[in-house]
């Protein structure tokens, strides 16, 4: 049942519904997912400006590609950032 769990959590590292891809930024390499404002059901803080996210945003969705503990671990610790201050970070 843990794996099972874990699956769950971690089902969006495939790609099936948004486009995503793989970026390298000076601080390391990211996945980076791409959420259509049709998609964005949930509000959530953007890292960057530190303001709400509201539902039906689009924005992007980021983890770590190069994390040293895998990406499991790094896909738990993503972050949903606005368009532009993910740009501009």
């Amino acid at each position: 049942m843990a794996a099972r769990g874990a699956a769950a959590r971690t089902h969006f590292l495939a790609s099936d519904r948004h486009t995503s891809s793989t970026v390298r930024r000076r601080d390391g390499e990211y996945h980076v997912r791409h959420i259509p404002g049709t998609a964005a059901s949930k509000s959530y803080t953007c890292p960057g400006c530190r303001l709400s996210i509201a539902p039906g945003t689009a924005h992007i969705v980021a983890w770590r590609a190069d994390f040293v503990l895998g990406d499991r671990y790094a896909a738990e610790q993503r972050r949903h950032w606005h368009l532009n201050c993910w740009r501009i970070s």
